[in-house]
């Protein structure tokens, strides 16, 4: 199967595409990996996204969009691949359309993860991360540490990172409101979209997700 993932942030975008891919037997692909592995391999793309953000500046739609194409030419994406974090507006959703139909393949669904506005700052800004290792994760409402404060795996000091703050993941919320979020309308009328809720437990979001793009590869068969 060939699914984008979009969502808000707090929604579980992360941990559903890890589960989803694995399930599905098709490779992740995320925006933040495409730049890390690029950077990292200082590849021809990856030097130039470093230059716009040594800068300060975004990385231009067109330098994204040829990663994600670069990507899903690799073999193990012949198959199928899940999107996650591209297309993040109408203009890159519209790419992505042109550079599927050059290729003669085409997308078999738009998974949404729907969350509550509230319920999204609430996962968020209670988000608390230990300073000596950050895969120890804890929330003030939902993974209290036994002591407040103090990590219970490595006793280190839990804080809470400024992107994390309630402002922040407003203003977070508001530009996913004004440039993600239409792509969902986009790809309606389309009609690829379907919507879950990522409220309750991993795995039974992981099961919505699995019986949804199911019902939805049906139909569009």
């Amino acid at each position: 199967m060939r699914i984008v993932l979009v969502g808000p942030p707090g929604a579980g975008k992360g941990t559903q595409a890890t589960r989803l891919a694995e399930k599905l037997r098709v490779p992740h692909i995320s925006t933040g990996d495409l730049f890390r592995a690029n950077i990292s391999q200082q590849t021809d793309l990856g030097k130039l996204a470093k230059s716009y953000m040594d800068a300060g500046n975004l990385v231009p739609d067109e330098v994204t969009i040829a990663m994600a194409k670069d990507r899903m030419e690799q073999p193990d994406a012949v198959n199928g691949f899940l999107l996650d974090g591209f297309p993040r507006n109408v203009s890159q959703a519209e790419a992505l359309d042109e550079l599927l139909t050059t290729e003669g393949i085409k997308l078999d669904a738009v998974l949404d993860l729907e969350a509550p506005e509230e319920e999204v700052v609430k996962r968020i800004a209670g988000r608390r991360i230990c300073r000596n290792d950050s895969s120890h994760v804890f929330h003030v409402t939902y993974k209290k540490p036994v002591k407040e404060g103090v990590c219970d795996v490595c006793g280190g000091e839990l804080y809470q990172r400024d992107d994390d703050s309630e402002a922040t993941v407003r203003t977070r919320l508001e530009v996913y409101h004004t440039q993600t979020e239409p792509i969902i309308d986009y790809y309606k009328a389309q009609g690829l979209v379907v919507t879950i809720s990522s409220l309750g437990p991993v795995d039974e979001i992981t099961q919505r997700a699995l019986e949804a793009l199911k019902g939805e590869a049906a139909e569009n068969k």
